[in-house]
């Protein structure tokens, strides 16, 4: 532990498992304040916030509905006001419903994915803006999927990763001038409850993968967590594959 982050404020939303989880360990890590925000898993939550608080530093859960723009933009100003600030924005919430195009449900599942990918993505960046100071980071976990559509029935979600690619662009312009820096962490096939590595789409995501294996959620932290130190002062509107290779 350095302590590079020491007095600087974190929110990680869907913080409560798999890489948000292991990004707001990470932070805690390093000597950062973490807020994190859940849909419904108040327990995993609550156990993410006790494993902080062991750490040493503030911590504390928040439920927010990623796809309601005005309860992400409430809980951006919230934590920003209990804590006292807001320093790192990490958005990590999001969504994955796999299915052919011709699915009669297909049009639903997007605009749901839509809401939370990119909708919950951009209210969360907007309420930041005004708050972040000099030096503030801003960090949102796309995916590979938004580079390249590797697999069928992926179309939608792929659609919503690659817009949160452009819309961080432009915001690293935006917010360029008040020393406020927008990365994005494109994860590939990352062991999580979510995508584990003996389900049944594995063999076909360890074939594309030149290192043979998932990541782990500690290895994305560790991207997330030197795109918001000072290390990263001069790295802006870029997107950094942890992927093992993938998209070599």
């Amino acid at each position: 532990m350095s302590g590079e982050l020491t007095g600087r404020v974190a929110l990680v939303t869907g913080g409560s498992r798999g890489i948000g989880a292991a990004v707001a360990s990470a932070l805690a890590e390093e000597g950062a304040d973490v807020a994190i925000s859940y849909g419904t898993s108040e327990a995993l939550a609550d156990a993410v916030v006790r494993e902080l608080r062991s750490r040493g530093v503030r911590a504390a859960a928040y439920q927010a509905d990623q796809a309601d723009p005005e309860r992400v933009g409430e809980l951006v100003r919230t934590v920003a006001r209990d804590f006292g600030r807001l320093d790192v924005l990490v958005n990590n919430a999001g969504v994955s419903v796999r299915g052919p195009l011709e699915d009669a449900d297909a049009a639903a599942d997007f605009d749901r994915q839509f809401a939370i990918n990119v909708g919950g993505v951009v209210a969360a960046i907007r309420a930041a803006a005004p708050i972040l100071g000099e030096g503030g980071r801003i960090i949102t976990i796309g995916s590979t999927l938004g580079s390249r559509a590797s697999f069928t029935g992926g179309a939608d979600y792929s659609a919503t990763k690659a817009a949160v690619v452009g819309y961080s662009r432009g915001a690293a312009r935006d917010l360029a001038p008040r020393g406020i820096t927008v990365n994005v962490v494109e994860p590939g096939s990352t062991d999580t409850d979510m995508n584990r590595p003996d389900g049944p789409t594995a063999p076909a995501q360890l074939a594309l993968n030149p290192m043979g294996r998932y990541g782990r959620p500690e290895e994305i932290a560790a991207g997330v967590v030197f795109l918001a130190s000072p290390r990263a002062s001069f790295v802006n509107g870029a997107v950094l594959p942890i992927d093992g290779g993938a998209v070599a």
